[in-house]
């Protein structure tokens, strides 16, 4: 049961950490495949496939002055799948729970029947460096759900909302309406069903996805006790701050800025709940933005977004 597991890096000083992390924890790690787009300038540290043995590696270096934003590299490591039973999108500055990979599978796994296709994602919990080790700081053990930020809504000019994950104590998963693009396991088919937008830049990535991911029949769960960590870039990370494609150091000299990147993704996402034939990265006919409203509370066509989007669903079973 091989995992591809998809890594689009810029400039991040624990890419190693990571991948080292995930070799080491793994129940499996010859099973792994690391598709790894690193973004990061000539000189700095770059991991070779013997670093990573037994595990294997496929590796693109850019240089980050070219480089067009994470959707964009995301979708070149994702074309570096080969056939694998799962896939695994995550960041290149993250930790793992020992058996991370037979767990995520296991629940996957038991998910499935009955169902066209799942993915597991949420934004996982953070850890820290305290003294240079890892150091865990969970919000919940059990799930982590995905709501609309609280006063959060449509803008006139786009169809952008912000999202937060709240912690809910339930011991099974929950089904969400939304996702983490930073970490998505679902199984291998994944990669050719959902082929990676790359007109996206960063902004309204996510729920583009989930919008195609339900419309196509596939459906996202939260899990208790999800087995991955983030390192966030913040002053309690314990980490020298990491680099951003929006920096004004390189953004400057690039012949198109992020902003402009930015404007196209919105435009992108609009253009996709509008029902746009955009091939491959279109929404599907299993079901329709219409349904996705009754289940989600945001309503794409009204600009709504209903009180019950800002709260997991089943927070009241669960709580």
């Amino acid at each position: 049961m091989r995992i591809f597991v998809s890594i689009a890096s810029y400039c991040d000083p624990i890419l190693g950490f990571t991948l080292a992390r995930a070799i080491a924890t793994a129940r499996w790690p010859d099973q792994l495949h690391f598709g790894v787009v690193d973004q990061s300038p000539a000189g700095a540290p770059a991991p070779s496939a013997a670093d990573l043995s037994p595990a294997r590696l496929s590796y693109i270096r850019l240089e980050p002055l070219y480089a067009r934003g994470p959707c964009w590299a995301r979708a070149i490591a994702m074309s570096l799948y080969d056939g694998e039973e799962w896939f695994f999108q995550i960041d290149s500055h993250m930790d793992f729970d020992a058996g991370w990979d037979e767990r995520l599978m296991g629940q996957a796994l038991r998910l499935l029947p009955g169902r066209k296709g799942v993915v597991l994602s949420a934004y996982p919990n953070a850890f820290v460096f305290e003294g240079g080790q890892p150091v865990r700081r969970p919000a919940t053990g059990k799930v982590l759900a995905h709501v609309v930020k609280p006063g959060a809504g449509f803008e006139p000019e786009h169809p952008v909302l912000g999202f937060e994950a709240h912690p809910l104590e339930s011991d099974e998963p929950v089904p969400g309406y939304h996702l983490g693009a930073g970490c998505v396991f679902a199984p291998g088919k994944f990669a050719q069903e959902f082929p990676y937008d790359p007109w996206f830049y960063f902004h309204g990535e996510e729920q583009a996805l989930a919008a195609r991911l339900f419309t196509h029949g596939w459906d996202i769960f939260h899990i208790p006790g999800l087995p991955v960590y983030h390192l966030y870039n913040n002053a309690d990370s314990g980490a020298p701050p990491r680099p951003m494609h929006w920096d004004d150091s390189l953004d400057a000299r690039r012949p198109q800025n992020w902003w402009a990147l930015e404007q196209r993704s919105r435009g992108r996402l609009a253009a996709l709940v509008a029902g746009d034939a955009l091939g491959v990265y279109a929404l599907g006919s299993d079901r329709s933005l219409a349904d996705y409203a009754a289940f989600s509370g945001i309503d794409y066509a009204a600009r709504v977004v209903e009180p019950r989007a800002y709260r997991p669903i089943g927070a009241a079973a669960a709580g």
